[in-house]
């Protein structure tokens, strides 16, 4: 996740066709494992209950805070990046896929 913080420069250079769908892509993936890694760590955990009841909707709240908040820190305190609607919009869609990979594995 450091990776999101790094300067346009450090970036590879390709046209915008490929950065737009392999960057999506790359939001998207990493925040379904994030999710998903997350439900599996709340449900298996027995401090608190009400966390392991709550797991997925818990979850779902913590990585999207967490994506929208990494691209206000792009956006405000990184030089040479900028936050973009597209990726909070990338990431939401990464942890509700990690939710349907839960329930695909675990429940159905």
């Amino acid at each position: 996740m450091l990776t999101t913080l790094l300067p346009s420069t450090s970036l590879p250079a390709v046209s915008v066709w490929e950065l737009f769908s392999f960057d999506s892509f790359a939001h998207a993936f990493m925040f379904c494992v994030l999710s998903f890694l997350m439900i599996v760590g709340m449900s298996k955990q027995f401090t608190f209950p009400r966390l392991r009841h709550y797991a997925v909707r818990g979850s779902l709240l913590a990585s999207t805070m967490f994506g929208i908040a990494i691209e206000l820190l792009q956006h405000f305190f990184i030089y040479g990046r900028q936050g973009d609607i597209i990726d909070v919009l990338a990431n939401t869609i990464g942890c509700l896929f990690g939710i349907v990979l839960f329930k695909w594995i675990y429940i159905w």
